[in-house]
This record gives structure tokens, sequence and C-alpha cells, in this order.
């Protein structure tokens, strides 16, 4: 999981912006309970996976899952992330012995490399959990990003196909079959470790709670006046975390990306963090932003990465395909479309921005 620069991370693309208001869907359900829930919730922030991480939780006595929470987000890091020096992941010793051998993992990676491949082939490939030696030649969102020759991309393209990625249900290993090959869970790891952060709370009684790990936020059941969040969907070219709407969810995630979240400008030209691993270069088509909402935040990682191949007509027809997952996209011109599980839902507050829907 690639780490990434303090200040890009605290730019999330999706973020809570009223833990109170009204929705003008929920505006009729009975408040909560004030004896157990609290206004201010008990709430703690740290840095983890390159990113800014906070937990609130709202169900009064329950301040000490917060710790819980964050535990259990350090060791699925201390499982997954490929870029610290030392390399002690099991994703590290996965990729050391490509070409070699098996190595056994963890069920926590194994499921989560399994779900990997589930998406990429799912995807037809545009998404691959072994882009690994394409996003290490960028590097974008580090110091030392840069713009690889078209000698050093064709020579790592051979190594992405995912179908190389060989796993043993009974002995618990996966085998990268190439050497040189390398897994980069980063594109759906924040979206397992929020889940798995979910279940964490719910093991200990939480009911109400914001999880949010840098762009994955998960809204965990009713604010405390009864209704559900307001969660407000950033306008992706603005540096300053402003939002162009808001939609109404409890019980969901919403997962949001955006092709300025993480870039490199080399010769006026920019390239944006979301690489193509069939050509070695970012996608490029009409789509600056998607927000992914779905039950499992996983879901909603895997998926962006499709979608953003696709451009907003074919990626709104990939969304559609799935029940119980909507997207919102915003183009490059300032449009905004929405996926008819959340027709009448969002409401647009931003005037630069304006509501569109596809011709048919």
């Amino acid at each position: 999981m690639k780490k990434w620069k303090i200040l890009l991370s605290v730019i999330v693309l999706a973020l809570v912006v009223s833990a109170c208001g009204n929705s003008n869907n929920d505006s009729k359900k009975e408040p909560s309970d004030s004896k157990t829930l609290l206004e201010q919730p008990y709430s703690k922030t740290d840095f983890l996976m390159g990113t800014v991480v906070t937990l609130k939780i709202y169900d009064k006595g329950k301040e000490d899952v917060l710790d819980k929470g964050f535990d259990r987000i350090k060791d699925l890091a201390a499982k997954i992330t490929t870029s610290d020096a030392e390399k002690t992941s099991e994703v590290d010793k996965i990729n050391e012995q490509a070409g070699k051998k098996p190595v056994k993992v963890s069920k926590d990676v194994y499921y989560l490399i399994q779900e990997g491949l589930k998406y990429s082939e799912n995807s037809g490939g545009s998404f691959d959990i072994t882009i690994g030696p394409l996003t290490s030649l960028w590097h974008i969102g580090f110091s030392d990003a840069r713009k690889p020759s078209q000698a050093e991309i064709d020579a790592v393209l051979p190594l992405i196909n995912y179908k190389d990625v060989k796993m043993n249900d009974e002995d618990q290993t996966v085998y990268l079959e190439k050497e040189g090959m390398e897994l980069d869970l980063g594109a759906i790891a924040k979206g397992f470790i929020t889940d798995e952060t979910l279940k964490v709370f719910k093991d200990n009684k939480v009911t109400t709670s914001i999880i949010d790990l840098g762009g994955n936020i998960y809204v965990q059941g009713k604010n405390p006046n009864g209704n559900k969040w307001n969660v407000g969907i950033q306008d992706p070219f603005s540096p300053r975390g402003s939002v162009i709407g808001k939609l109404p969810e409890s019980d969901m995630s919403i997962v949001t990306s955006g092709i300025y979240e993480r870039y490199l400008e080399v010769d006026g030209k920019t390239y944006h963090h979301i690489l193509d691993p069939k050509t070695g270069y970012p996608f490029d088509n009409d789509i600056a932003g998607v927000s992914i909402v779905s039950k499992k935040s996983i879901d909603g990682d895997g998926l962006s990465t499709a979608t953003f191949s696709k451009g907003i007509k074919g990626g709104m027809d990939y969304i559609e395909q799935f029940k119980g997952v909507d997207a919102i996209f915003i183009s490059k011109e300032k449009k905004v479309y929405e996926t008819s599980g959340l027709k009448g839902q969002f409401e647009l507050t931003d005037k630069n921005f304006q509501m569109d829907t596809l011709k048919k």
C-alpha cells in the first residue's frame, strides 16, 4: 500500500459535512435516544498507512472501542503495507518470492488477495492487483515521482497479469508466477480495513459511528437526531476540501477518488495516479471524480478503478449491473451524473456545477 504525502492525504474527496442535519427523505424519523447517543462523539485521529484516519463513536460509554478499532487498523496495515523500507509485511514477502516459491499468509491477507482477484476478473483487467511494477515506476505521490521512459514501461507491462497469481486454498499460500511481479493492494486495502473496523465496532455493541480512512467513509446508524448522515461530495478540482453537494446515507460506505487527488506534472502535462495496466499510462477520459456508494467499503474500492477506466457512460452502465451499488460522477466539464439508485437523493449545492443526464 503506497504511502501518500500528508498534505494530499488530508484532502480527501468525501467527507461527512453534517452529523445532525435533517435529510429530505428522513425528516420524519423519531430522534435517537439521547441517553444512549452523544451529540459530541468520542473521537480519535492518527496518521496511518500514509493517510489521516479518524474514528468517531456516538454511543455513550464506548470510548474504549476507539482504541480497539485502531488496534485492528494497525494490525492489518502491518500485514499489507508494501512501502516501508523494512519490507516486513506479508505482501512484501509474496513479492520477494515472485517466480521462486509460494508464500503462506494469514487469513486476512489471503481473503484480501482473493477479493482483489475477483475485482480484477470482473473488470476485465482494467483493475489489476499485480500493477505493482508500474506504480513503483511512476511513484506518483512521492517526492521521487517521475514519468518513466517508454522502454521502462514496456519492460514492466508483461509482469502485470492477475491470472499469474496462484492461490492454494488448502495451504493458504500465494504464488506470483513470474520473477519481478509485485502485488499492489493499495487500491482495495483501505476499503477492506474500513469494513474490518466496522466489524470491531459491531462486536463491541457500537451502533452509531463514522469511520474515515482518508477517502473511504463509512457512516454507521443514524445521527443523534435520528436522521441519516449528510455526506458531502467534494469538488475534485478544489484543493481546499469544498463540497459540491450532499448525500443522505446510513449504514453505507462512500469511496471517492479523483484525478487531482495525486498527480505529477511534466512539461506542462498532468499525469494522475490511476494507472491503466494495459497501456502503462494514467486513464484518460471524461471523469474528474467518482464516488461509489455501497454496503461494503471494499466493494467501493474495487469498483472505483474499473469505473474510472470506462469513462462516464461506460462507468454508469458498469455500476448499474451491481445490486445495492450506486455512484456519483463528476466530469471534467463540471457536470454531475448519478446512477438510478440515487435519483432524488443527491442535492447539488455548488452553482459552478450542473446536474446532467446522459443521452441515449
